[in-house]
């Protein structure tokens, strides 16, 4: 695993087969919250496993123990209790935390998941190991693209809308918005990690992804619109290692990591053999693929050479007549996570809510030095550094710092009037975790 570590191999395994999936009503509950600690260690271990090349011991575990599905699954139910319950949580009129960090944790849940299944997800047999559930993961990563799509109609907050004051829980709703992007971007990796084994997906998965979904049209608009590219005061910014970038001119016409796993997918969709027996060209695809040519430029096939394939299947395409679309009756598997989960707690939402009110998110001033304890302990600094892609930023102003907070050593400032200007928000959460720190 290279010389630093976080777990043992002995540890990996363990945490690996405990893995298992929790009602939406037990999110942030105590059981919950050590799984999301391992599931921590677990994430950052693979990716300082991918980082050093020496082996990937996580990837192999969970294929071994057959924990794919349920990290599938547990990645499907942490989105659903955004969507239904975390918006009812914050419209109870008595819910009133003085520290949001255990919310945090649960709204974050989707995010470390997510992370661990694109690093892992770069093998193939991790989508075979998926099984049935790739169905699942598939209708997911739809999801997260519509949402990139429709991002780029409503564009980004303005930084005033972003620093205004706001309540504990508004700041909480805004981080979890700036979330939903990453997480979408990350989900367009995966799916990129699944069309590379489209030769052995089977043909319900296909079907999914081709006639469902249509995602070759989709990831068309993705292109079209770049969602991770703005411009701010007249410069080029992508969004890359978290944050948004500036582009220096002579940078420009490099292609993006993003970029880059949009058209991949595109290749293996439009261009595989199993693929291109089941899609369906219609007038309306032939004319949306078709807008692929003027992207395809020298500049790029440079950085790319396997497009000039895709550029003759385009050429190709513009002289060929369409069809319209397959009636044939066709029996096939579909995803169930989301609809089971949806009948299991339908009419419940407000009820779930109520008791995460009481029971979860209401914790004493002893349980939260508990769990800073605990947070200390997961988050190590050296692995945390280690796998950091850049320098720390500030936590104010997002610029490069080289100070880090006395008390927890774990936020980082460029300055001591941002550290100043930082306090309200970050003052509680920074106090118990000192105090759990020196308990250890």
């Amino acid at each position: 695993m290279g010389d630093l570590e976080l777990l043992l191999p002995g540890e990996a395994e363990v945490l690996v087969r405990g893995l298992c999936s929790f009602q939406l009503r037990e999110m942030g509950s105590e059981r919950w919250s050590k799984q999301h600690e391992n599931l921590e260690k677990l994430n950052m271990q693979a990716i300082l496993d991918a980082t050093v090349s020496q082996g990937e011991p996580i990837q192999e575990l969970l294929v071994t123990h057959g924990k794919i599905p349920t990290l599938v699954e547990e990645l499907i139910a942490v989105e659903m209790w955004k969507q239904r319950v975390f918006p009812v949580l914050c419209r109870l009129e008595d819910f009133k935390p003085h520290n949001t960090f255990p919310i945090y944790m649960v709204v974050h849940h989707e995010a470390s998941i997510i992370n661990l299944l694109e690093t892992v997800f770069f093998h193939k047999e991790v989508c075979e190991s998926a099984d049935d559930k790739v169905l699942d993961l598939v209708d997911y990563c739809h999801r997260k693209l519509i949402m990139l799509v429709a991002r780029t109609s409503c564009g980004d907050p303005s930084e005033e809308e972003q620093s205004q004051d706001s309540t504990p829980m508004q700041e909480l709703q805004k981080q979890a918005e700036m979330m939903e992007f990453e997480i979408s971007l990350k989900a367009l990796s995966v799916l990129r990690y699944i069309t590379d084994c489209v030769d052995s997906l089977s043909l319900s998965t296909l079907n999914r992804m081709l006639s469902t979904h249509n995602l070759p049209c989709l990831l068309v608009e993705l292109l079209e619109h770049s969602p991770w590219c703005r411009r701010e005061g007249g410069k080029l910014q992508q969004f890359e290692n978290g944050r948004w970038q500036t582009v220096a001119p002579s940078e420009q016409q490099r292609l993006s990591k993003l970029d880059g796993q949009v058209w991949i997918t595109l290749y293996n969709l439009l261009l595989s053999p199993e693929a291109q027996a089941r899609y369906c060209l219609t007038s309306f695809v032939k004319g949306q693929l078709l807008k692929l040519q003027a992207f395809l430029t020298d500049t790029l096939l440079d950085q790319l050479p396997n497009l000039a394939d895709l550029k003759g299947f385009l050429a190709h395409l513009a002289l060929a007549e369409t069809h319209p679309p397959k009636k044939d009756l066709v029996l096939e598997q579909i995803p169930e996570i989301w609809d089971r989960l949806e009948r299991e707690n339908k009419g419940k939402w407000q009820a779930i809510a109520k008791h995460q009110l009481q029971h979860v998110f209401s914790p004493s001033e002893q349980d939260l030095r508990r769990q800073a304890q605990r947070w200390a302990e997961t988050y190590r600094l050296d692995v945390l550094e280690a796998i950091a892609p850049e320098r720390p930023r500030c936590a104010y102003c997002n610029s490069e710092a080289s100070k880090r907070c006395s008390r927890c050593q774990s936020v980082w400032y460029c300055c001591r009037d941002c550290q100043v200007k930082h306090w309200e928000k970050h003052g509680q959460t920074c106090v118990l975790a000192a105090q759990g720190d020196r308990a250890k």
